[in-house]
């Protein structure tokens, strides 16, 4: 099985997929070998992905681990939530100009004020911070794009709460989800799911919620942008992105 994280494995920060990744995915998939995205993106941001890559029925990985998916026909085959309201209300505690935003899945968000444009996709719902926190929550996203990363990473580090886990993004990014929930633990229902073994997925990544996958999978490969906290978790470092990064590693195999 091959595994793939999204945004700057797929596709670049703009969004946009080059010809020779749809192509090095094309060849996987005529290998019979089955491809699951596992991102942190929701559900609505993931489908476009998933249609532009022509992929064959089956499952995806969404919202860092939290929410899997059988597509298509969209079919909800897990969804992990915990509650938010404790963790929201130490967040504006802490930075109270922090933008947050609860997953409502397979639809949009429910937030507070308005991410910067093109952060979020779907319908998005303005409410207050007691409403954030009454429902059940499968992921939240906390945003300041006023503050540096180093200061995201800090925040991480003092709200230091049990019960959840944490994933640092980009640009001042912060994903919160249920304790022990990551890309790693739903690709492993995805095994069990499709009968596959872990040591025969290849899994390639970028980000630092990429590492416990990068760490699970039998070969674990960080593209060449990744951070070194990043790359340190990994069995192999391929080329940057922009020098095709993800389809020479496809192409290694696949060709």
């Amino acid at each position: 099985m091959v595994a793939l994280d999204i945004d700057g494995t797929l596709v670049d920060h703009a969004g946009v997929m080059p010809d020779h990744i749809r192509e090095a995915v094309a060849r996987v998939l005529d290998a019979r070998c089955p491809v699951v995205l596992s991102t942190g993106r929701g559900w609505s941001a993931t489908q476009p992905i998933f249609d532009t890559l022509e992929l064959p029925p089956g499952p995806a990985v969404c919202s860092n681990g939290a929410v899997l998916v059988n597509y298509p026909p969209f079919e909800l085959a897990r969804v992990a939530t915990f509650d938010p309201g404790p963790v929201i209300r130490r967040v504006m505690e802490l930075a109270p100009n922090a933008r947050v935003a609860v997953e409502v899945i397979g639809a949009g968000y429910r937030l507070n004020r308005l991410f910067p444009e093109g952060d979020l996709s779907g319908e998005m719902r303005i409410e207050t911070i007691e409403q954030l926190c009454a429902e059940p929550a499968s992921r939240i996203i906390i945003r300041d794009p006023d503050v540096p990363q180093s200061e995201f990473v800090e925040l991480a580090d003092r709200l230091g709460m049990h019960g959840v886990s944490y994933a640092i993004g980009w640009s001042s990014w912060l994903d919160i989800a249920p304790e022990g929930i990551n890309k790693a633990s739903g690709l492993q229902q995805v095994c069990r799911q499709l009968g596959v073994r872990p040591k025969d997925v290849l899994a390639v990544g970028d980000g630092f919620n990429d590492v416990e996958m990068l760490e699970w999978a039998g070969r674990g490969v960080a593209v060449g942008d990744a951070a070194e906290g990043v790359k340190k978790h990994a069995n192999h470092v391929t080329d940057t992105f922009a020098n095709g990064g993800t389809s020479n590693e496809l192409n290694r195999w696949f060709a």
